[in-house]
């Protein structure tokens, strides 16, 4: 993270109530202001995000997301507009997110996180949101943050079902400890409302900003488990694999 900035005027007088929550105060925002962050994908889940992380106040997004906004993204992406159809969504979501946060420096990379760019993405970050859908994109994602020891917030979602976990290298599992390997049944597409994605993508987005202000109880060790069917929440914990490929050395 980058030394702590001095904040504006305009910048107290944006932050001004969220720097009334005991324990972060203008220290907190402070942080935030230094802090960068790479959310992966802008999809359901990073729209929400990001938009949170730009308007709590963090200084920096790398945003990677590959591809045009189509149709159907419409209804869960609220960083897509239907002007922006057949356009890069990382440029939807670069003008979204300065309209709200003009001093927010972006990062778009039109790609998605992959084996081979995980490393060079992460390294340009202090802590990483996974809201990728793809388990190859995860795992790459997880694997880097743990070599460079960076924390990660996970988020996933389907149906009316989500779940929610932090992953602090060699503190507490890694997503590897949960998922050795890619689950066989998992497809790219699947069914979701876009209000669900967006209560997991708050509870990611409050996770991140607790660990950059270094202020409450974070989620690592432990797994929240949704379902807004029938409105059950649950917290689980969980442990490391000491024979984890990815983590079990640290």
């Amino acid at each position: 993270m980058r030394e702590k900035p001095e904040l504006t005027a305009e910048e107290r007088a944006t932050y001004e109530w969220q720097m009334w929550v005991p324990d972060f105060g203008e220290a907190g925002q402070r942080k935030l202001k230094a802090a960068s962050v790479l959310v992966s994908r802008c999809g359901g889940l990073g729209s929400v995000v990001a938009y949170e992380l730009a308007a709590a106040g963090v200084g920096r997004l790398v945003l990677a997301h590959a591809g045009n906004t189509k149709p159907s993204d419409l209804n869960r992406q609220l960083l897509m507009t239907y002007d922006s159809l057949g356009t890069p969504r990382v440029e939807s979501a670069e003008r979204r997110l300065k309209e709200l946060n003009p001093r927010l420096e972006i990062v778009a990379v039109n790609e998605n996180v992959s084996p081979e760019n995980a490393e060079r993405l992460v390294d340009q970050v202090d802590l990483i949101v996974d809201c990728a859908p793809l388990f190859e994109e995860r795992l790459a994602m997880n694997a880097a943050a743990v070599a460079q020891r960076k924390p990660m917030v996970d988020c996933a979602m389907y149906d009316l079902e989500a779940h929610i976990t932090t992953i602090v290298p060699g503190r507490s599992p890694c997503l590897a400890c949960l998922y050795p390997q890619k689950p066989p049944a998992w497809r790219r597409e699947f069914p979701v409302f876009g209000a669900v994605s967006g209560m997991v993508a708050c509870l990611g987005a409050m996770e991140a900003i607790k660990l950059l202000a270094d202020f409450g109880e974070s989620l690592a060790g432990q797994l929240i488990t949704c379902d807004l069917r029938t409105m059950t929440f649950r917290k689980l914990r969980i442990e490391r694999r000491r024979d984890c490929h990815v983590c079990g050395d640290l």
